[in-house]
């Protein structure tokens, strides 16, 4: 496609959506509005009730260099910088996870399960990511204090400029650590969504997503269950006597890891499914009588 010095919306939309379908791209029209939006620094809605909206040279070419890097199946939310999770905007970079619907599954179990918004709850938030879990949580529980932790310093720095984005900073810490090496408090809500795609499937996953996310959030080990073995001792550690822990599972692991938990001590008394009826949330409880020392 080649940029025009000046040209509307609709006479640049056409053929972006054509050049997204032929590169696999579902959904090609909106993604295609999406990066119009995005360079021209509009509302996409705009785009579509208008298309004889003029469209600056400088948008356009921003555009068509968005459009080489769409079809070349770099994810939307790289190229925009921003992705929404739970009603928040969150800006992500290729070094942390993209938040999905998927994971919102955790925060409807946190508001289902512990429906006071007004308590005062210690929130841990393992491999946090861009801190869309954890800064989600804060935003539903406005007297909650939360932690962070991850063993990425560029996902931490990404992290805490959403949190400060989102305005909850004074409420969110971030530290570097492998899972919980080096913590000693205890929390009432402990939320992760870990990596847990079986080492050798990765290659086998979309483009966008074995091509250009961190395989330090997507790698599970040989079996996809290794993250859920060094988490599970770590639950029992941090976990208050009743306190929750939220776990993201893939396809077909929740039995798995109910197992792997209960090895630990852990209660395992519901699994939530998401949107598309898969078990995605583990949800775990310490019993006092097996706290962990």
């Amino acid at each position: 496609m080649t940029a025009l010095a000046e040209a509307t919306a609709g006479a640049l939309l056409a053929p972006a959506a054509r050049l997204l379908a032929a590169a696999g791209i579902e959904d090609a029209a909106r993604e295609a509005r999406l990066l119009l939006a995005h360079a021209a620094g509009c509302q996409a809605t705009l785009l579509a009730v208008d298309p004889a909206r003029q469209i600056a040279a400088d948008a356009a070419a921003a555009f068509e260099a968005a459009l080489a890097r769409r079809a070349a199946r770099e994810p939307l939310a790289q190229i925009t910088g921003m992705r929404e999770f739970w009603s928040l905007d969150f800006r992500v970079t290729a070094d942390v996870l993209i938040p999905r619907p998927d994971s919102e599954t955790l925060l409807e179990a946190a508001c289902a399960l512990r429906p006071d918004r007004t308590v005062p709850l210690r929130v841990l938030d393992l491999g946090t990511g861009s801190g869309c879990l954890l800064l989600a949580a804060l935003s539903e529980y406005p007297a909650a204090t939360g932690l962070g932790v991850d063993i990425s310093a560029p996902a931490l720095a990404v992290a805490r400029d959403n949190a400060v984005r989102l305005g909850l900073a004074g409420r969110a810490r971030f530290v570097r650590a492998d899972w919980d090496s080096g913590l000693d408090a205890r929390f009432d809500l402990v939320l992760c969504n870990p990596p847990y795609v079986a080492d050798g499937e990765v290659g086998s996953l979309a483009p966008e997503v074995a091509r250009f996310e961190p395989k330090l959030a997507l790698c599970g080990g040989a079996d996809g269950l290794a993250a859920y073995r060094a988490l599970a001792p770590a639950l029992a550690r941090r976990l208050t006597p009743g306190g929750l822990a939220l776990v993201e599972a893939g396809s077909g692991q929740a039995p798995d890891i109910d197992h792997i938990f209960r090895k630990w001590g852990l209660a395992v008394p519901a699994v939530r499914r998401d949107l598309a009826g898969i078990a995605r949330c583990v949800v775990a409880t310490m019993p006092a009588a097996f706290t962990a020392a």
